[in-house]
């Protein structure tokens, strides 16, 4: 179980295989769960689907728009999708946050793995999103870019009081990023608190041990379990 206040970043961590991009389908109406309910603003996302996209968006690294159409005519097509007023100044202001106007005009399929990355998160602020779902959201960018993104989501965050549900590999960037986190593996909470709690509660230095022992820990996650 799971649940996430409003303005709060939560960071969802666990193995590979663990379900946190499961979790977020779940919560995008992508895909019923097995057993219990999810809720979106109260809202189921299977039977409120429509409703409730109309206030969210969503961004990863392994899913890419459409790549036959130019990166402006994506946005703009969202754009109408989510109704945006005044959207070619929207996009174009999106596009200059993420340092991507000079790919305007180019086929998103000739994106490098990082632009398109780039082009992805723009589009997910088209909507003024009260609760943005980020999987994994630098994993093709550089040291330097991610940084970048990191400061400029950070900075939308506060701005707009926005939820964020945030899974990453990058135990450093959660640490900046996150108010709370909790981690995961095979659907089962294993431990949650802020980042500097869970740090001092496992007696590690840094999130990324933190996250070593307990994906080795026998106590934490049996033989049978496994």
């Amino acid at each position: 179980s799971l649940s996430l206040n409003s303005g709060e970043i939560l960071g969802l961590l666990g193995p590979n295989g663990a379900g946190k991009t499961t979790a977020i389908h779940i919560l995008l109406g992508l895909l019923a769960p097995s057993s219990g309910e999810a809720k979106v603003f109260g809202m189921s996302p299977l039977k409120n689907r429509y409703s409730i996209a109309k206030r969210l968006n969503f961004s990863s690294a392994y899913a890419q728009l459409p790549s036959n159409l130019k990166v402006i005519e994506n946005l703009t097509i969202f754009s109408k999708i989510y109704n945006v007023r005044k959207a070619r100044e929207k996009i174009d202001a999106l596009l200059g946050l993420f340092e991507v106007s000079h790919l305007k005009n180019r086929l998103t399929g000739a994106l490098s793995a990082g632009e398109k990355t780039r082009l992805n998160l723009a589009k997910c602020f088209l909507n003024d999103p009260e609760l943005l779902l980020l999987d994994e959201p630098t994993a093709s960018l550089d040291p330097e870019m991610a940084d970048t993104v990191r400061k400029t989501l950070k900075k939308i965050q506060m701005e707009k009081n926005m939820g964020i549900i945030y899974t990453s590999h990058n135990m450093p960037e959660v640490e900046e990023v996150c108010d709370r986190i909790i981690f995961i593996h095979e659907g089962r909470t294993i431990a949650q608190g802020s980042p500097k709690d869970i740090i001092a509660n496992f007696q590690s230095n840094t999130l990324e041990q933190v996250f070593i022992k307990i994906v080795r820990s026998r106590d934490l996650i049996g033989r049978k379990d496994r």
